[in-house]
C-alpha cells in the first residue's frame, strides 16, 4: 500500500473496517457478541417521533434467543437491550385498562417489581422495503432507573411489550461484518 492509497478518497459504498465496525452502524448480517454469546443481526428498524426524534433497533438472534437492541440519542446517546414480553405477564389485565382509558395505569407490577410511568408519546416504525406502521407507546422505568417494561400499542387492540436493562456500548465486542 502506498501513501497515495492512504490518503484516497473513499468512495461511499466502500466499507471501512475501522469506521463501520461500531455499534451504531450494525446491519443484517453482522456478527457481535455480548453477554458471553455470540449474536447475528437479523432484522434493523428505525423509529421517528417526530421533531428530529430517530431511534434505531436491531433483532440479534443467538440459536433461538432474540433480543432487541436499541439506540437512542437525545443530549447523550442511550443503549437498551430488551427482550419481547407477553403482554399478560404484566398483572392486571394492562391490555382492558388501555382500551378502557386510553392509557395504562401510572404503574405496574411486572415479575414482582414495580414499574413507574416515565413517558409516553406516539411515533412510526419503518422497516426497509415496507410502509411505515403507526403505534404508541408508553415506558415505565423501575426505581433505580436501571430497568424497563414498554408497552406498544399497534391497533386498536393490538399490543406488544418488551422488558430490559440499560447497556453501554462497550459491553457489545468483536462486531465483524455478515455474509449478507
Amino acid at each position: 500500500m502506498s501513501l497515495k492509497d492512504l490518503f484516497r478518497k473513499k468512495d461511499d459504498d466502500e466499507f471501512d473496517p475501522i469506521a463501520d465496525l461500531v455499534l451504531s452502524k450494525l446491519k443484517i448480517g453482522y456478527m457481535l457478541d455480548y453477554d458471553l454469546k455470540t449474536w447475528e443481526v437479523t432484522d434493523a428498524y428505525h423509529y421517528d417521533y417526530g421533531e428530529g426524534c430517530i431511534t434505531q433497533e436491531w433483532e440479534l438472534s443467538s440459536g433461538r434467543e432474540i433480543l432487541y437492541l436499541g439506540r437512542s440519542e437525545d443530549d447523550e446517546v442511550t443503549w437498551k437491550s430488551y427482550k419481547k414480553l407477553p403482554i399478560g405477564a404484566i398483572d392486571g389485565d394492562v391490555r382492558k385498562h388501555i382500551i378502557e382509558n386510553d392509557d395504562p395505569p401510572n404503574q405496574i407490577v411486572c415479575k414482582d417489581k414495580t414499574y413507574y410511568l416515565d413517558e409516553s408519546g406516539s411515533g412510526r416504525m419503518h422497516k426497509e422495503g415496507q410502509k411505515p406502521t403507526e403505534f404508541v407507546y408508553w415506558d415505565f422505568i423501575d426505581e433505580e432507573d436501571e430497568s424497563f417494561v414498554t408497552i406498544e400499542q399497534w391497533g386498536e387492540t393490538e399490543f406488544e411489550s418488551s422488558s430490559g436493562i440499560y447497556v453501554e456500548e462497550y459491553e457489545f465486542t468483536n462486531i465483524l461484518p455478515g455474509s449478507v
